[in-house]
């Protein structure tokens, strides 16, 4: 007993926050926290809405999906693929004749003789027939009976989102005054505008006066700030190492699905509902019973998984056949294609980021990603490749010129097969053979990746060049074709996870979800990380060094919740911070503004140098892109010769560009707005930019180019800290006299970064061969 109670005071008991603005009245219990009421107007009624994460849900998903039309045509379509992939398959197994068809069995022309061909018809089988070879078959009934069955309740729940979802088309047009054909032309951040502008007018949520665009976030991600806080604790039994392998990283699709059913949705999950975690998480003693339950719901959803494999995998090889072969055949290249992973997605993901601006920051990061990940290549596959493509090159030139000199080779047994082979290793040998004018430089490479996924493993700064770090790499941006096969196995191996991996952990999660949970009064129980409360969960190492009292086991992971922080505060600028996240910002803009004042001003363009005007080149005209470039260029990027694998970024050479495109310190209390005295409101304007170059973008697309291209600069900017932080020596060296007085940056590194950009060419190489020298000695 004294052991368990030892145990037990380890971890920190559940913990409830008051509404900092209004506590619940006395009485009032959970029922009432969550009614949502609108009052007689002109704007209708929408009275005792129990759920309002589904309908915060559902006005999110209701605009991402363009409006009522698109989602009932999408799901018509879908119940047709449906139907169409099960038809198709059945007619393919029941109904053809394939011997008629490979021409292996004579086909009787007799009451035509004039007819030699085979055609389409000749292979198909009688109706009757078919129906008799249907109904020969029992598996074949019983697979039949479990679509139709399956395809019933997509159907059921395909009209209860489209009821709700009408719901959701009246409150746009009577509540938001946003009428359907103009949908599209409102971005997100203007429905949530308008939302919390009705909270203001009509009270939307009981108990809290007003709502907040954080509160929002707490209810359309609440399940998702879970999953990412535990995918960044390394919580889940996504990374294995397994023998001859090596570290395998696997989450598909499927095995995400049976987490949150695990986890938040069956009637098993820690959740009691959408907003609630069951009363016994929330007590310590309840620990052990609650992670035997949880394994053994576990081991139960393994085992059905196991029974209903072979269906699912038919499945997924059906719709990957039906998805893939026809572009398979027209670009045999497209699967060498790379896309981000889906444990990437949860990786890069930020805490209370919503899905189309984690998608539109990927998508950024993509060109850089793909350019990083082709500058390796295998020297040995390289000769390898060359010639193999030589060698399956001549042999399809041949075919093709005999093709066109005399069609009738078309008509020799498996001519198209050997032509269609062929072409595919031939492009496959090309995907091997390097680009012969590349350049490589992987350091720099990464840190233009990092400027738009913001986050970046520690051990990977000064080693971009290495195969580990690629391999690395390549688990968050995979080939299409890994993708596929991942897919594919997922109904194989998720069954294995949750029978051998997950029970071991249970004990874990279910601290984890007791000691990470908090109760917000009107909004319900949320991950604590979602708070962005850097107070509790900031690093020391990442410039919340006296802003945090949490512990190292109550730290998030690669600076995330700092990342997170500036994250939302530059993309929901009328959002006021509280005071703890308030002073971090300030302390935030104060350090930028001192690594500003210490770094040389920046030279023009011009004179870079023809050379220095190459390397910094970009060919993306976007506005995020653009600024990071300039980020290189103030830094001195092309100090250093790109094989000695060390960024020559400085943290001040960032700060300088930072200090100039801002014009409104971060994270400051915003001013009244004319429409409203007694409340303040951040103005929209907040960036320091020209007016005349951005005059032709809209309001919404030059408030997230300029979000987008300034969080990439903290990005970079924190990052910098952190390295400098990490290389600084335990014991405060000795400045000269005069020297700014910098936490972070070592003595000399600005005068050691403008040194850089004074010196001339030949002085580069100069210094160069000195350091290879000393290095040699």
């Amino acid at each position: 007993m004294a052991e368990q109670g030892e145990e037990d005071r380890e971890y920190r008991q559940y913990r409830r926050l008051e509404d900092c603005e209004e506590d619940s009245p006395p009485g009032e219990e959970e029922e009432e926290q969550l009614l949502l009421h609108v009052t007689e107007g002109p704007t209708d009624s929408w009275h005792h809405v129990k759920d309002l994460d589904s309908f915060f849900t559902k006005i999110y998903q209701f605009h991402q999906r363009n409006g009522f039309a698109c989602v009932l045509l999408s799901d018509v379509l879908e119940l047709l693929q449906f139907l169409f992939v099960v038809t198709f398959s059945t007619f393919l197994l029941c109904c053809v004749d394939y011997d008629v068809l490979f021409a292996t069995r004579p086909l009787n022309h007799s009451h035509v003789p004039e007819r030699a061909k085979v055609t389409l018809p000749d292979a198909v089988l009688p109706a009757p027939q078919c129906a008799r070879r249907l109904r020969g078959s029992g598996w074949l009934l019983f697979l039949l009976v479990l679509a139709g069955a399956v395809w019933l309740c997509r159907l059921v729940t395909a009209l209860r989102r489209l009821v709700g979802y009408w719901e959701i088309r009246s409150f746009y047009i009577r509540a938001l005054g946003i009428p359907a054909e103009e949908l599209c032309n409102h971005s997100w951040q203007s429905v949530q505008a308008r939302l919390l502008a009705l909270q203001r007018r009509q009270p939307l949520c009981v108990p809290r006066r007003e709502l907040t665009e954080l509160d929002i976030h707490h209810r359309i991600l609440r399940f998702r700030n879970y999953t990412v806080a535990m995918v960044n604790k390394s919580l889940l039994p996504v990374r294995f190492r397994l023998p001859l392998l090596g570290p395998v990283v696997f989450l598909t699709r499927g095995l995400q699905f049976n987490l949150e059913l695990l986890l938040f949705r069956g009637p098993a999950a820690l959740f009691q509902n959408t907003w609630s975690l069951r009363p016994q998480v929330k007590r310590a003693g309840a620990r052990r019973a609650l992670a035997r339950g949880l394994a053994r719901a576990a081991v139960l959803l393994g085992v059905a998984n196991l029974a209903l494999c072979p269906c699912v995998l038919g499945w997924r090889l059906l719709l990957a056949f039906f998805s893939y072969a026809e572009g398979l055949k027209r670009a045999p290249g497209s699967l060498g294609a790379r896309r981000w992973s889906l444990y990437a997605r949860h990786y890069l993901r930020h805490f209370n980021e919503l899905g189309h601006e984690l998608q539109a920051r990927l998508g950024r990061g993509h060109a850089p990603a793909t350019r990083y990940m082709d500058s390796f290549s295998s020297p040995l596959l390289a000769v390898l490749a060359r010639h193999v493509g030589f060698f399956a090159g001549s042999v399809l030139a041949v075919l093709i010129v005999l093709t066109v000199y005399d069609e009738d080779v078309l008509t020799v047994q498996h001519i198209l097969t050997a032509i269609t082979l062929l072409g595919l290793v031939v492009t496959v040998a090309r995907s091997f053979i390097p680009d012969e004018h590349a350049v490589w430089c992987p350091e720099q490479l990464l840190q233009r990746v990092l400027a738009h996924v913001h986050y970046l493993p520690e051990h990977w700064q000064g080693r971009a060049g290495r195969a580990e770090t690629r391999a690395e790499m390549a688990q968050l941006f995979q080939y299409k074709a890994v993708f596929i096969l991942e897919e594919l196995l997922s109904p194989l191996v998720t069954p294995l996870i949750l029978i051998f991996a997950f029970p071991p952990r249970a004990l874990d999660i279910v601290d984890f979800f007791r000691n990470f949970t908090v109760e917000v009064a009107g909004v319900g129980d949320i991950c604590s990380f979602a708070q962005l409360d850097v107070r509790h969960h900031g690093n020391p190492q990442w410039l919340s060094e006296g802003h945090t009292e949490a512990p190292p086991e109550r730290q998030a992971e690669h600076g995330k919740t700092e990342l997170s922080l500036m994250r939302f505060a530059l993309s929901n600028p009328r959002w006021r911070p509280p005071p703890p996240a308030r002073r971090f910002l300030g302390h935030l803009q104060a350090q930028v503004t001192r690594d500003a004042a210490a770094a040389p001003a920046p030279r023009p363009r011009s004179a870079e140098g023809p050379l220095a005007a190459s390397l910094l080149s970009e060919d993306s005209a976007l506005a995020p892109e653009a600024l990071v470039t300039s980020v290189w260029a103030a830094s001195g990027l092309v100090a250093r010769d790109p094989r000695f694998g060390q960024p020559c970024g400085t943290a001040s050479a960032t700060a300088s560009l930072l200090a100039s495109l801002r014009g409104t310190p971060l994270g400051t209390p915003p001013g009244p707005a004319p429409d409203s005295p007694a409340e303040p409101h951040c103005p929209e304007d907040r960036p320091a930019l020209s007016e005349s170059r951005l005059r032709s973008l809209s309001r919404s697309a030059l408030l997230a180019e300029v979000a987008s291209a300034e969080m990439s600069l903290h990005a970079i900017y924190l990052h910098q800290l952190h390295q400098q932080q990490q290389q600084q020596p335990q014991g405060p060296s000795p400045q000269p006299a005069g020297a700014p007085k910098h936490p972070f940056v070592p003595t000399g590194s600005a005068a050691r970064a403008s040194q850089l950009r004074e010196m001339p060419l030949g002085g580069w190489a100069e210094e160069e061969e000195e350091e290879e020298e000393e290095t040699m000695t």
